[in-house]
């Protein structure tokens, strides 16, 4: 492995370590914070705070079903190998950078999501938008929604890969 390829794993490992250390830090400051108390306002009429636990996928999907938690484990681990298989794939480039920062979002995501699901069996999420009725999430779903939408805007500007 060369110099350069050591230096993007490098960067790779140390961001979704914060990422993930900060999703996980949050998790558990809302868990033992906001447990059983109402909704609290971070920004009046656009974000606020409510813990709650979700055993499904995506908005509560298929929760409550004991074999859902080892599934989606396995889908998850199964797409977090495939992001690390294409960032491992992609040209040790300066321009490749634009595609490797939204798998880095997408990858930490997918890892502070899968931690809560494999250690507790659901995930905790807590910020909720008080603008419209949409579900409570976490900042691991955030991770993973701006990391789409910044691969998809990557993808139209560069025409690489």
């Amino acid at each position: 492995m060369n110099r350069q390829r050591i230096f993007t794993w490098g960067i790779f490992i140390a961001v979704v370590a914060i990422l993930v250390g900060l999703d996980l830090w949050l998790k558990s400051w809302a868990a033992t914070n906001l447990m059983g108390q109402d909704n609290r306002v971070l920004i009046p009429s656009l974000l606020g705070l409510t813990y709650t636990r979700n055993t499904g996928a995506a908005f509560g999907l298929l929760g409550g079903f004991d074999w859902s938690r080892w599934v989606l484990a396995i889908l998850k681990i199964l797409l977090m190998a495939g992001l690390l298989w294409f960032y491992n794939r992609l040209p040790q480039k300066r321009r490749t950078w634009l595609f490797r920062v939204p798998l880095i979002l997408i990858f930490a995501g997918g890892v502070g999501n899968l931690v809560d699901r494999l250690v507790l069996g659901y995930v905790r999420d807590m910020l909720e938008f008080l603008f419209v009725n949409f579900p409570i999430f976490n900042l691991a779903d955030v991770f993973v929604v701006v990391g789409c939408i910044l691969g998809v805007v990557v993808m139209l500007v560069e025409d690489y890969p």
